[in-house]
């Protein structure tokens, strides 16, 4: 059983199932790692980690007509999405208890159960853009190079990043236009294409002009 799943730890090729939201192509995803943790007469126990969009369903069904005699998933738990793990959740009852507590004045608890954006986020690679950049980014404008401050952490063309102001708060989200190290060497061009908006317009002053005609 354990060469079998780790035939799957790598790039595999997927076709959505028959009940999903996507279209039905052949697509490729990757799985970091398969990990067997219990296996009891016919039941297999595993952790999986991999890449997002990959289905676990199709996976275990994979895995089953590799090993010739079928197989179907009977229970899938989530333990850890990007930046956030399982440990760090909270239920409803702790949910309900910090409105309370935050109807009364007091919104510590509320402050511990919704955690910022920034930590889901941390994850992705940040460009932190000049404060005269920030609310044309807010109105939905693409990031030139010019409006770059800094860069984090490297990255790749068409790779997602964080587009945040130099205070740390999230802008938007996009996708890179060029690599780190080309934006780097460029003295302009797009660097960063607006994908969603998060930072409400207004919030930094408008340092920007529109091209209307008057």
């Amino acid at each position: 059983m354990s060469k079998t799943l780790q035939m799957f730890v790598g790039e595999i090729y997927q076709r959505p199932p028959l009940r999903s939201s996507v279209a039905r192509k052949v697509r490729k995803r990757v799985v970091y790692y398969i990990e067997q943790l219990e296996f009891e007469d016919r039941r297999v126990l595993f952790k999986v980690g991999c890449e997002s969009g990959t289905y676990i369903r199709k996976l275990v069904h994979d895995i089953g007509v590799v090993l010739g005699v079928g197989a179907h998933m009977a229970e899938l738990r989530r333990t850890r999405d990007g930046a956030l793990h399982e440990s760090g959740s909270r239920d409803l009852y702790d949910i309900a208890e910090a409105v309370k507590e935050l109807d009364g004045g007091d919104e510590s608890k509320i402050r511990e159960v919704v955690r910022p954006l920034e930590e889901a986020l941390a994850v992705l690679p940040s460009v932190y853009i000049k404060d005269s950049a920030v609310d044309a980014v807010c109105h939905g404008a693409s990031l030139s190079v010019k409006g770059i401050s800094k860069l984090d952490t490297p990255f790749s063309e068409k790779e997602p990043v964080a587009i945040k102001s130099l205070k740390g708060g999230c802008v938007a989200l996009g996708r890179a236009a060029k690599s780190s190290s080309l934006i780097l060497r460029s003295d302009s061009g797009i660097a960063v294409e607006t994908k969603r908006v998060v930072m409400e317009p207004g919030t930094y002053p408008r340092m920007w002009r529109s091209h209307g005609r008057g």
